[in-house]
């Protein structure tokens, strides 16, 4: 909304400093200190507001230390994530960007399905929450969703640089500027680590047939949909001890920020040979919100937690990751930038299905890790929980960087 708002003043009255609105890095700027001042300042409030709704987490004794202590902490604090998000994002950023749509639907959506399971969890007095086959369903809808816009919508494209004969050898011959094709569709997506770093999704049915080409939403979808589910399970996780969700997650969306920046910039784009992604670079408001609200939820969650995020948050800081990767064409970077998603995940996995397999073999269950998800089982061993959570941040930052790094190793 003053993001329009400075814009008219701009056209109709030349209002000083009124045009630093049209730049994104200035908009950014703003969008992370107003969700950073949100969370902080109103985030108390909410967590007072909780509490006094008797909205405290129901602990389950799995025999960690410091576990008891935590039974009645404010839960569904993922509510200051979503409202620190969405203010600066409604008030700065361009709301006709489908890319910006596209991540206000991912928060409401995931939110939604986060505050039910939050809700049964508290008022219900049920300890399950929501039951596993509906947040399934909830987050293959987003993936349908979020598959299809991508793929139907006209307003997301991408541009390629102009190859005809005659432009390849001026750009030889002489410093030219570099010229790009019109906009066009499609499911190309990038590599990391490969010299030819694109993949294009039509190219897994059109072996079969060329004319299969428009038929590609087959295949595109269905892999959106898998990346969204697994990405915001990951989190979800994730988020089993103080500050770990929230810090880990802050570091991914950082990343993926410089991301949408470099993709959605003609220059940089060039310079570095990475897609060039019309439009993409206004979701760089809403990360940096989104990064502002993580880092001040953050003032409330490390050790000792205030309040917990719940399934409100983790469940949409997963899906929120996820869309933002596939947006920027970085989906197949995941298990790299997303990495501590990643082991938590294979953790749980690996240690169900290893108990399921021996318990049919031999009778009884054995386990790979003394309690999964995997940071329970460092805390199983005695490591306090603090330490843990710092330990996972700089794995995440070393993954970060390694991220960064596939822009020009390839």
């Amino acid at each position: 909304m003053l993001y329009y708002l400075f814009k008219y003043l701009e056209e109709q009255f030349q209002l000083p400093g009124a045009s630093l609105f049209e730049f994104i890095t200035f908009r950014a700027a703003i969008a992370f200190m107003m969700s950073l001042g949100f969370s902080t300042i109103y985030g108390k409030r909410i967590i007072n507001y909780l509490r006094n709704q008797q909205v405290g987490e129901t602990v389950r004794d799995l025999g960690l230390q410091g576990q008891a202590q935590k039974a009645g902490t404010p839960t569904m604090g993922g509510i200051i994530i979503i409202l620190a998000t969405l203010i600066p994002v409604l008030l700065l950023c361009q709301l006709d960007n489908i890319y910006v749509v596209l991540l206000i639907i991912t928060t409401l959506w995931m939110g939604m399905i986060g505050f039910a399971d939050d809700y049964i969890k508290v008022f219900k007095k049920d300890k399950g929450g929501l039951k596993g086959k509906f947040k399934v369903v909830g987050q293959v809808g987003l993936g349908i969703i979020v598959g299809a816009i991508m793929y139907f919508h006209p307003g997301i494209t991408i541009k390629e640089e102009l190859k005809t004969e005659k432009y390849t050898q001026q750009r030889v011959e002489g410093n030219i500027p570099i010229q790009f094709e019109a906009a066009k569709k499609s499911t190309k997506t990038t590599i990391p680590f490969t010299k030819n770093n694109e993949l294009d999704y039509s190219e897994l049915i059109t072996w079969i047939d060329d004319d299969l080409a428009s038929w590609a939403w087959l295949i595109f979808i269905p892999i959106v949909v898998v990346i969204v589910t697994a990405v915001s399970n990951g989190a979800n996780l994730t988020d089993g001890i103080d500050g770990l969700a929230a810090g880990t997650s802050a570091i991914v969306v950082i990343t993926l920020a410089l991301f949408a920046w470099i993709s959605g910039n003609i220059i940089f784009s060039d310079y570095l040979n990475v897609m060039y992604i019309p439009n993409s670079g206004e979701m760089v408001v809403f990360i940096t919100a989104f990064a502002g609200a993580l880092v001040g939820f953050l003032w409330y969650n490390t050790y000792p937690a205030q309040v917990f995020m719940g399934d409100t948050g983790s469940l949409t800081i997963g899906g929120i990751i996820a869309v933002l990767a596939i947006a920027t064409r970085k989906e197949l970077l995941i298990p790299i930038l997303c990495g501590v998603f990643l082991m938590e995940n294979l953790s749980v996995m690996m240690q169900v299905s290893w108990f399921k397999y021996t318990k049919k073999k031999y009778g009884e269950g054995r386990r790979i890790f003394l309690m999964s998800p995997l940071h329970h089982h460092y805390q199983k061993r005695g490591i306090h929980e603090s330490k843990i959570v710092v330990r996972f941040w700089v794995v995440g930052i070393l993954l970060a960087i390694i991220s960064i790094v596939t822009l020009k190793v390839r």
